[in-house]
């Protein structure tokens, strides 16, 4: 697949997900310190597993003809991390961000991209649930916007 012939909204997505992992890469590395023993080193696993997914994420982007977008120097985080609770509370907040952003890989038309976005938000949203102590209906999906029957 090149650019010419991978669609503006696909690339988009990849994008996004590369987004998405530059963040998570960023926040691991803040509440990586505030967690210790059997957590610090789940956090540190995780935090490679990012770095992994990035590296993989930037060379389909630039397979692509198109430059991968950088990473923010710092991030926002979405609330203070000065304890135990919130930085396990931030890495599932980072997961639900990775895995929706694989969530919008799910969307585009390319089957192969297809594919990939739905394998590749299953990791995140298992860890988002290890983190949390519980999972979610539809993981990487705003809450309330499940399909009903």
């Amino acid at each position: 697949m090149t650019r010419a012939n991978v669609a503006p909204q696909a690339l988009q997505a990849l994008q996004a997900a590369l987004a998405a992992e530059h963040a998570a890469i960023y926040g691991y590395g803040v509440l990586g310190a505030m967690l210790s023993g059997a957590g610090q080193a789940t956090a540190l696993t995780d935090w490679r597993l990012h770095q992994e997914a990035r590296d993989t994420l930037q060379a389909m982007i630039t397979r692509l003809g198109a430059t991968p977008v950088a990473a923010s120097a710092a991030y926002e985080l979405p609330f203070a991390v000065d304890d135990t609770r919130s930085a396990r509370r931030l890495a599932a907040t980072l997961e639900d961000g990775v895995t929706r952003a694989y969530l919008g890989l799910v969307a585009v038309t390319d089957p192969a991209l297809r594919a990939f976005g739905a394998l590749a938000m299953q990791p995140p949203a298992s860890r988002a649930a290890a983190w949390r102590g519980s999972t979610v209906a539809f993981p990487g999906m705003p809450s309330g916007s499940a399909p009903t029957a």
